[in-house]
């Protein structure tokens, strides 16, 4: 390159120099950019931070057993109380009294059928006091009432409420309290003489049938009683004797036929039935007083079902039970199978002290 075009360059370069004027916040802007380049930068590695603790902490909180459930609070069963009826006023005696179920109370006497009672007259529709016998037993129908006079020990009086009249039968030495079939037409009595034990069933007309049976092993609270039907009678069987200190354990009750006393089968309960409302109508149930308390049982087996509050019951229905309270006021109560009481009835205050007698209306 010649000296002259040198010269000509190096002027040129420095025209363009003096032409460059500096730029006051080109700085400024500069550092600006670089602070929010830095704030990105970290926020960036914050997020990557973040992504990464939940990328580790979420299979935890997906994985993580569910926490158990608190202890439910078991359900409070709260017994209805049974409804209350009033007590029957001071003129119950102008109509029969009529208990829950729909049964009526037919006799009220003295506990050991003893002294002056009451009876209720069907026909008429009342009640009636009278003293004129040592006992009396309605017939659960009808008008007529057996009666028993401590001067005629040999005999059993038949007085109908419609005529006023007595017919005395001579019966027996030695006899049980009598027990009316559930239709009203016969009597039983266990008898018990030196010589024989067995059952006597005797007709309102006065004929009588005498089976002798031994004793059929029963011991302790030995009594032939009616079943439902009418048509048998039924002696407790004894399992094991336990002397006096408590009841003797039964194997069962050995049914026999009221008609010719023939043994039929035995029933595998354990315990004794009161008499013929103690079968439940359909008759697959029995209320028995078993060794320690009264028990609702199972007759094809024997099994117990549950405990109950007497043993002298009357089955209004297969599933309502009629029964007088053994403790307390006495009231007479209508409960289910289990001993729910649904239904009570005071009785009035003149037979709170009675032995009551209950039969279908």
């Amino acid at each position: 390159m010649s000296r002259m075009l040198d010269e000509t360059l190096r002027a040129a370069v420095r025209d363009l120099a003096d032409g460059v004027r500096p730029t006051p916040d080109l700085a400024v802007k500069a550092l600006g950019r670089g602070r929010r380049l830095r704030r990105r930068r970290r926020a960036t590695a914050a997020g990557a931070t973040l992504v990464a603790v939940v990328a580790v902490a979420l299979p935890f909180v997906l994985f993580r057993p569910a926490p158990a459930p608190s202890p439910a609070t078991p359900p409070v069963t709260v017994t209805p109380s049974p409804t209350m009826l009033p007590t029957p006023g001071p003129d119950w005696t102008a109509k029969p009294l009529v208990l829950p179920g729909g049964w009526i109370v037919t006799r009220a006497q003295a506990r050991g059928g003893s002294g002056a009672g009451m009876l209720l007259d069907r026909a008429r529709g009342h009640y009636f006091r009278t003293d004129r016998y040592d006992g009396i037993f309605p017939a659960p129908t009808g008008s007529l009432v057996a009666v028993r006079d401590l001067d005629r020990p040999r005999e059993i009086g038949l007085f109908d409420l419609a005529n006023g009249k007595t017919n005395w039968y001579e019966v027996g030495r030695a006899l049980s309290v009598p027990q009316w079939s559930p239709d009203g037409r016969r009597l039983l009595f266990t008898t018990r003489q030196v010589d024989r034990f067995g059952f006597i069933v005797m007709k309102t007309d006065g004929t009588k049938k005498v089976h002798v049976n031994g004793t059929e092993g029963c011991s302790d609270f030995c009594e032939f009683t009616w079943t439902r039907d009418g048509r048998q009678v039924a002696l407790p069987q004894t399992g094991e004797s336990h002397g006096e200190s408590q009841r003797d354990a039964r194997l069962g009750v050995r049914l026999f036929s009221a008609d010719d006393g023939r043994r039929t089968r035995l029933v595998p309960v354990p315990g004794d039935p009161a008499g013929p409302w103690s079968w439940s109508p359909d008759g697959t149930r029995v209320v028995v007083q078993g060794q320690q308390e009264p028990l609702l049982v199972e007759t094809a087996t024997g099994r117990v079902l549950n405990p109950l509050p007497s043993a002298d019951v009357a089955w209004v229905t297969d599933d309502r039970l009629l029964y007088r309270r053994p403790l307390g006021s006495n009231d007479f109560v209508l409960a289910d199978p289990t001993g729910r009481e649904l239904i009570r009835q005071p009785l009035p205050r003149q037979l709170v002290d009675f032995e009551v007698t209950v039969a279908p209306r």
